[in-house]
């Protein structure tokens, strides 16, 4: 039986854009339908392609734990630390404000005139 695109897709663990990219390129042979989808044959499809095993994605499944023990004291603690680099984050932001304003005074203050020296300011 014929792989839809979709199926085929999910039979190889690949895209449908990738699949219908091989198709096009001629990379793998496909009929194409009156409704415009393709029907791929598993031996085609697969010549290019070999099957994703359908065994890891269960054992992975059966692998993950249900619920994750957590430790009061750990969580605590790491709220605590939490909070403290959030301070820290907005005292930094303060700084950096309060620095970005001195800088802008100091730009945007008018230049002052280089100081003249004894006899410029007698005769000048």
């Amino acid at each position: 039986m014929a792989y839809t695109l979709g199926e085929a897709a999910k039979a190889v663990g690949k895209s449908k854009a990738t699949l219908s990219k091989a198709v096009k390129s001629g990379r793998i042979s496909a009929v194409k339908n009156e409704d415009g989808s393709f029907s791929i044959e598993p031996v085609e499809l697969h010549r290019v392609y070999p099957p994703t095993p359908l065994e890891t994605v269960k054992s992975e499944q059966q692998e993950t734990l249900k619920q994750t023990e957590v430790n009061p004291h750990e969580l605590i603690e790491l709220r605590v630390k939490l909070q403290a680099a959030q301070e820290r984050i907005a005292d930094l932001e303060e700084d950096r404000e309060h620095w970005r304003q001195q800088a802008n005074r100091l730009l945007s203050a008018p230049a002052t005139t280089a100081p003249q020296g004894f006899w410029k300011r007698i005769f000048g």
